[in-house]
């Protein structure tokens, strides 16, 4: 008999126990879920909620205010997503407030983080829809990362196939590289274009200096910037040499036209630019003259030794010696 109350006291203990632990259990659950204080409901659209699920936490700048619940699809492209949020909390709320799907830790449960914008807005009324900012998925990082790789891959395949090539003299690099007296004479090029580069300098710095030599209010370059005088007198001179120039062009032509005339024309010069027979005649008769010239030259001389005309050439001789003395 004793032995059946013992039984009986320890099961009573046993249910009460189990029974507190429950509620206790249902209490933390429930104040977990906002199941017991007062909530408000808002709501934020989504297009990928990255394994969201009911009963994730909401938190506002860090705080833990509210969790999810419900998600609800509206069509293949936008998720709703309701969440109970303490009313406590309601006063910090704005409308402007944006919502972001993240996770607890590198591989806690996902949580919606509610940000506060930096624009000052309205006081959020319960039941509104703020504005939702979804970020980039771990499976889309990995996406990424993945065809990341593969470039660097083929990048790197490339860059060994050029540097190979380049070790082997291949290509114009690969020369410029493993020929020394190209090297040497790219060198050389450069050294000289040094050189001309700093005599130009040189040169240049002279001519600054020259420039600034010479006195511009005293040389004929002041007169030609300066003199209006002189300026107009040079254009003077410019436009009389092309009258010049003009009346030369008109004298070339005539003179021009007067060899075409003679050229084509029967007068006496084209008769002895064109008569071969005259020209020799020409010829002939002016070799006659130079003879007959010379065989007076002969008998003249022959006559002043004559003893019949030697007195008469003495004369003569005597008469021009008095004249030159007068006209001295």
């Amino acid at each position: 008999m004793s032995t059946s109350n013992s039984q009986k006291i320890r099961l009573g203990v046993f249910v009460i126990i189990s029974t507190l632990i429950f509620i206790s259990l249902l209490y933390f659950i429930g104040n977990k879920q906002n199941l017991f204080g007062k909530t408000f409901r808002i709501s934020a659209v989504f297009n990928n909620v990255n394994g969201l699920i009911l009963g994730n936490n909401v938190r506002y700048s860090g705080i833990n205010v509210g969790t999810v619940k419900n998600i609800n699809m509206m069509n293949d492209t936008t998720i709703c997503v309701d969440m109970i949020i303490e009313d406590k909390f309601l006063k910090h709320l704005k409308k402007n407030a944006i919502a972001a799907i993240g996770s607890d830790g590198l591989v806690g449960s996902m949580v919606i983080n509610i940000m506060p914008s930096k624009d000052s807005s309205l006081a959020l009324i319960p039941g509104d829809t703020i504005k939702s900012f979804s970020k980039i998925s771990t499976n889309d990082m990995l996406s990424t990362l993945n065809t990341t790789n593969e470039n660097a891959a083929i990048l790197t395949s490339d860059l060994l196939k050029i540097t190979s090539a380049i070790n082997q003299g291949k290509g114009t690099l690969g020369l410029l590289i493993n020929d020394t007296e190209m090297a040497s004479n790219l060198k050389s090029t450069t050294l000289n274009l040094k050189t001309a580069s700093k005599s130009a300098s040189i040169a240049i710095n002279d001519l600054k200096n020259m420039i600034a030599a010479i006195n511009f209010n005293e040389s004929f370059a002041a007169v030609l910037l300066s003199d209006s005088i002189a300026a107009a007198q040079l254009k003077e001179i410019i436009t009389n040499v092309e009258k010049i120039s003009s009346k030369i062009d008109t004298v070339v032509s005539n003179i021009n036209e007067v060899v075409l005339d003679a050229k084509s024309g029967d007068g006496t010069v084209n008769y002895m630019l064109n008569d071969t027979i005259l020209v020799e005649n020409i010829d002939a008769t002016m070799k006659n003259l130079k003879e007959g010239s010379v065989l007076l030259n002969q008998n003249l001389e022959a006559l002043k030794h004559n003893f019949l005309t030697k007195r008469y050439f003495k004369k003569l001789e005597k008469q021009q010696a008095k004249e030159e003395k007068l006209n001295e």
